[in-house]
Parts: C-alpha cells; structure tokens; sequence
C-alpha cells in the first residue's frame, strides 16, 4: 500500500520476518557412493551415474543435453558441457575422467540416431525426469542402501566433496549456479556438522 501511495507510512515496517529453520542437506557417504558406483550394471547406469555426480547438475539440466555439436553438447577434450539452468541461465560444468570414460563407451555403444544425450532403454527416445529418477532408485535399490536415494543427493554429494576437499563457497556457488549465496552456504554449516560428528565419535 506504501509503494504504491496508497498511505504514507508502512506500520508493519518494524515487524521482523520469521526465522526458517536451517535444512541441512541429505548427502551420500563415500562408503554409499562405491557401494551405487558397483551397483551400476550398464555403461548407461555408470555414465548418467558418473556424470550427474562429477558435475553436480540438475536432474532438469541433464534431461537436456544433447550428444550432438551444437552449443550445448559435450566437450570431451575440456572435460566440459554448458548447462542451461533455472531460469535458462546457462553455465559451463566439468566432469572427470572416470565419467569421461563411461560417457565415451555408453556414446560408441548406441546405434541410435536420437540427438538427446541420455535415452531410453527401450525404443530409444530422451528421458524424462521420472524416468531419469527411476533409474536412481534401481541402482540404490540394486547396492542395498537402507535410505530413500534421489538424483538430488549426488548434486549434495557433489557439492560437500568440493567443499571438504577445499574449494571456496564461491566457487562452489559458481560451479553449482546458485544465484544466492545463502543457498551455497548452507554446505559450510553441513561440513560444521560433519566435523562435530566426527568429533563426538572419536573422542
């Protein structure tokens, strides 16, 4: 009403905004990655699994790839892709050479001529987020893990091994295409967590 001269004063100006409870990711432990890693089966299950992990992308981010040489397609000599994230701002990520490796033997295996760099088991075609999801659910189920496993918990993953290995907030924030840095930081307080854990449990 203020903004739009409706009144002079704003009385709830001093009213402060609830606080929101801090949501600490639900990541994987590197026992629960090797047990997903030998879990996969196919150079498909390994090469979407490698490569959601090692780049830490969106579910919605891969669905779009394509394995094609248009703009956005896979860049096996930089160990690079660029991504179109939320709000269709694009970003380049990176993978490693383990995920370069499976993505090269899934690609030289197809016989299909499907532009989409992920496809279907069965009368190839791009996948759907579900079915994207589903596959997760079969490797997890697969490597025995007592707990819910979704495609999001790699990109957590991804993000607390960066950090733990060293990597700024900054370039976290950057490489993850957080347009805030408040989301990013919420992996500070999670390696805060870990610490006093880890702490409790050995001393």
């Amino acid at each position: 009403a203020q903004e739009e001269d409706y009144r002079k004063i704003n009385p709830a100006i001093k009213i402060k905004e609830p606080k929101m409870d801090t949501r600490i990711p639900k990541f994987l432990t590197e026992e629960e990655m090797e047990l997903l890693r030998e879990a996969c089966h196919s150079s498909f299950e390994k090469a979407l699994f490698e490569f959601m992990y090692s780049t830490g992308c969106r579910i919605g981010e891969v669905v779009r790839l394509n394995k094609y040489k248009y703009k956005n397609d896979i860049n096996f000599k930089e160990q690079s892709v660029i991504v179109f994230g939320k709000g269709n701002k694009e970003r380049e990520v990176y993978f490693n050479t383990r995920c370069s490796i499976w993505l090269r033997r899934y690609l030289d295996e197809r016989s299909d001529m499907d532009k989409s760099l992920f496809i279907t088991e069965r009368s190839p075609h791009r996948m759907s987020i579900a079915q994207m999801r589903y596959v997760i659910k079969r490797i997890s189920k697969r490597a025995g893990i007592n707990k819910s496993i979704h495609p999001h918990q790699l990109r957590h993953s991804y993000a607390t091994t960066l950090l733990n290995n060293g990597a700024p907030l900054e370039v976290i924030q950057n490489l993850m295409g957080h347009e805030k840095s408040e989301t990013t930081r919420v992996y500070a307080y999670l390696s805060d967590h870990l610490r006093r854990g880890l702490y409790k449990k050995y001393f």
